[in-house]
């Protein structure tokens, strides 16, 4: 085979072979395929399109090209949640310890932070004493002991990936649909679950803006799925405004925590809710969607949620007093009010003004090697149809000195947009696709 042919090929319109597209990643992978020839083949494919069938091969030539985690070890079906990012997205914190707690193993790889939106990694390491760096016999036991646990990402895993997605960062080629969910699912893939819940975000602060573009990379992740032989569904769900009240690392523990105690906002509340009886059902956890609410449900009510979290903190170092006294976590040492310039309503919200305003706080990566500080950030007051009072209170800003906080203030009062009429209320989740629904 040469390279040159199969860049051909694809440039016309046709479908390259499971063969074809191995010898190209595994080409790649080795240094053996230049980068320029690599560049040619994504711009081929950006405009050209994938089938289903072609998509799937890349994935699984992308998961082939590293480690693949082995959790047969861990007893029971293994189903991840994987969200595309979103500002104030708690998600995974509140959920682990939650699904877990009604006897479903959540084996969690998770990344950090780079850019508006936060990493789990990041919030959960700023619990006292949280590590995540724990060895894959260490996870694996923690998993089967209590249900839950979270660990960093391995370079070892679909190292084709990360090599391509830094391609196309550079080649203009990130915008391909294929190429988006291949590179999602190789990653999820690797990291050895049995089946996955996915959380696409649409909206201003999502990477996929528009609805017709998320529902596009929904239906395709959940056709890799069903190619490759992995249980899989996708809800497409609103980032139009952040999700919760808080933004930033500490902040978002402290939600997280309201949340297992019965307490957080009602659309992270809703939301979990929802990827969580998802994951039951794909568990076979539960007959139908009613039971596996139900069970959440109780499971919240009696506790046994927030007791879960603090078993996870508790066996991955970390200081579980935090489940019942949050003071513990980082505290910013200057807390600032945002106030409304005007009475009316709230009519919109700039998620990614408020996600890059708390990223220039610290609470998250401008550059792989920007400092994280977990105790800044963003605590929303108001959120989009709720009512202001003139000098009312839309949000607090948390920040470390009273420069950046002045610069900040100023940032999220503009991100606000007030008005004298309540907006019509909008669906947290706009659709839910599953295999099913794909023919």
């Amino acid at each position: 085979m040469r390279a040159y042919d199969l860049i051909l090929k694809k440039r016309q319109g046709h479908a390259l072979s499971t063969e074809e597209i191995q010898y190209l990643i595994e080409e790649y992978t080795k240094g053996s395929l230049p980068d320029y020839q690599m560049a040619a083949l994504c711009m081929a494919i950006y405009f050209q399109g994938m089938s289903e069938a072609e998509t799937a091969d890349l994935t699984m030539s992308m998961v082939h090209s590293g480690e693949v985690l082995d959790l047969s070890a861990i007893e029971g079906a293994k189903i991840d949640k994987h969200s595309t990012g979103g500002v104030g997205d708690t998600t995974t914190l509140v959920l682990a310890p939650w699904v877990a707690s009604c006897g479903v193993p959540v084996a969690k790889m998770s990344g950090r932070g780079l850019g508006h939106t936060g990493g789990t990694i990041d919030k959960l390491e700023s619990i006292p004493g949280f590590r995540t760096d724990l060895t894959n016999n260490q996870f694996i036991q923690q998993v089967n002991s209590i249900k839950a646990a979270v660990m960093g990402q391995t370079a070892a895993l679909a190292p084709a990936d990360k090599l391509l997605y830094a391609l196309r960062d550079v080649t203009a080629t990130v915008e391909s649909i294929p190429l988006i969910a291949s590179s999602i699912m190789s990653k999820k893939i690797a990291a050895g679950a049995d089946g996955f819940v996915l959380d696409v975000k649409t909206g201003r602060g999502a990477f996929m803006a528009q609805l017709d573009d998320a529902q596009a990379l929904a239906r395709t992740m959940v056709a890799i799925g069903r190619n490759v032989s992995r249980r899989t569904v996708a809800l497409v769900t609103d980032m139009s405004q952040p999700l919760g009240l808080a933004i930033g690392n500490a902040l978002e523990v402290n939600e997280a925590v309201a949340a297992l105690q019965g307490n957080g906002p009602n659309d992270l509340l809703e939301l979990c809710l929802a990827l969580g009886t998802e994951m039951l059902l794909l568990a076979d956890r539960c007959a139908d969607a009613d039971e596996a609410a139900d069970l959440m449900m109780a499971k919240l009510r009696s506790g046994e949620a927030l007791e879960r979290f603090g078993a996870m903190i508790a066996a991955q170092g970390g200081d579980a007093k935090v489940i019942a006294d949050t003071s513990i976590l980082p505290q910013a040492e200057i807390v600032e009010s945002v106030t409304a310039s005007q009475a009316g309503f709230v009519i919109g919200m700039d998620p990614l003004e408020l996600g890059l305003t708390a990223m220039t706080l610290g609470a998250g990566r401008s550059t792989k090697e920007s400092v994280i500080y977990p105790e800044v950030g963003l605590q929303l007051v108001k959120k989009v149809g709720d009512a202001v009072q003139d000098g009312g209170v839309l949000a607090y800003v948390h920040a470390r000195d009273r420069d950046a906080a002045a610069v900040a203030k100023q940032r999220v009062n503009r991100a606000f947009e007030l008005g004298d009429k309540a907006p019509a209320q909008q669906p947290h989740i706009f659709a839910r696709i599953s295999p099913e629904d794909l023919d």
